[in-house]
């Protein structure tokens, strides 16, 4: 009898060889985090996708054993950090509270606005209420972190301690730190939304596709995250796979810009550019500012114009640069008239989508007045930028304009 149960303390129920050990760690690790991403973040938080009933109560249950977290407080969390991005109301801002302290202390962060009873009911409205949540799930979150425990070590023996520390931190390094913390400071923007939000990589394969965050951020209801060729999104992969066997479906993905040539700008135009803006401004970007600010450059035999650093200045969202780049940004447009006029058009054609007039009528006019003042211009991709605007239309994918 002694011999079997030191047997079991050394092996567990499953007696699993070294590598078996291993392949069962990253497997459950794994799952959290596609719990996490496709249940807490796209399911329940932006409502992207509808999981099947079974589907949701499986993620839900196997994330009170493995993280203890309940899904009010993070979807609320989740919620107010879109709201409330990159101010003093972020709850994990890096941008606010400075990387170190989001990398380091992510999960006290979390908690400390999990405390508030405000944030949890403004946002998490929508999340379980059922007898399980309220008397199980969430009132007795951590029963099941050391039921986890207990569960590992029973069927790992000992390295189930290891496996079961391995899966309390996967969440708080992965979430709170790479996605939380470095997905607001490093890698690099497709879109120039108001916040600081980048995409990381190559984390995609053990973030669950959460390392798209730039992506994300541009279009927050979308279920599909890769939104450029080379970008790969496990987590879309997955939702393909529970759709293709009727347990998954996708409610909204990104628009994709789609066009449909006109003589003139009209609603339908001007409705496509709203829900496409974060594709249009990209495309402003990459079609006029860029190239008037390298022909300027070379026309002017100006080096200080074609330092490389004024890409980002020219680029950025402007709410995102510091008083000093402002600065800069404006000596830089003095010495083209040609390169201030066409980031002035960029500064007038985003405050359009921002105010967005009171009636159709009038949003249509601003953008037609836009659209005629840009022709005026005589600045040759100012002018082609202008007519492809009036081609942008409608097409299957689009979601609402991103928030």
């Amino acid at each position: 009898m002694t011999d079997a149960l030191l047997e079991l303390a050394r092996h567990g129920l499953l007696d699993l060889p070294w590598w078996g050990v291993l392949l069962a760690a990253i497997a459950m690790c794994h799952f959290t985090v596609l719990a996490v991403t496709l249940y807490l973040h796209r399911d329940e938080t932006h409502r992207g996708i509808d999981l099947h009933p079974a589907v949701r109560h499986a993620f839900r249950a196997w994330l009170w054993l493995a993280t203890g977290i309940i899904t009010k407080e993070w979807v609320a969390i989740h919620r107010k950090h879109h709201a409330k991005c990159e101010t003093v109301e972020d709850p994990h801002s890096p941008v606010i509270f400075g990387i170190e302290r989001v990398l380091l202390e992510g999960r006290e962060l979390y908690v400390i606005e999990a405390g508030k009873p405000e944030t949890l009911e403004k946002y998490g409205r929508g999340t379980p209420d059922d007898w399980l949540e309220r008397n199980l799930y969430a009132r007795r979150a951590y029963l099941g972190v050391y039921s986890m425990l207990v569960i590992d070590v029973l069927l790992f023996g000992a390295i189930g301690v290891t496996i079961f520390a391995a899966q309390m931190v996967t969440i708080p390094v992965l979430a709170a730190g790479v996605i939380n913390g470095l997905g607001h400071w490093t890698g690099y923007r497709t879109f120039e939304c108001k916040d600081a939000s980048r995409n990381v990589v190559p984390w995609g394969v053990i973030a669950g596709g959460e390392e798209l965050h730039n992506n994300h951020h541009a279009f927050p209801s979308s279920a599909k995250f890769a939104l450029r060729p080379f970008e790969f999104d496990i987590g879309w992969a997955y939702i393909r796979g529970l759709a293709a066997v009727g347990l998954c479906r996708v409610r909204r993905v990104a628009p994709s810009p789609a066009f449909s040539p006109r003589s003139s700008l009209d609603l339908d135009a001007v409705r496509a550019v709203l829900i496409n803006r974060m594709h249009v401004l990209r495309d402003y970007t990459l079609n006029v500012v860029m190239p008037t600010w390298r022909a300027e450059a070379r026309a002017l035999r100006d080096r200080v114009l074609a330092a490389r650093r004024n890409r980002r200045l020219l680029t950025r969202e402007p709410s995102l640069l510091e008083p000093a780049e402002h600065t800069e940004l404006g000596l830089v447009l003095d010495r083209s008239a040609q390169l201030r006029t066409v980031y002035e058009f960029r500064l007038r054609l985003t405050a359009l989508w921002e105010a967005q007039a009171a009636s159709n009528e009038r949003l249509v006019d601003e953008f037609r007045e836009w659209s005629r003042a840009a022709e005026a211009t005589r600045i040759e991709a100012l002018a082609a930028f202008a007519e492809r605007l009036r081609g942008y239309a409608l097409s299957a994918s689009s979601e609402p304009s991103p928030a």
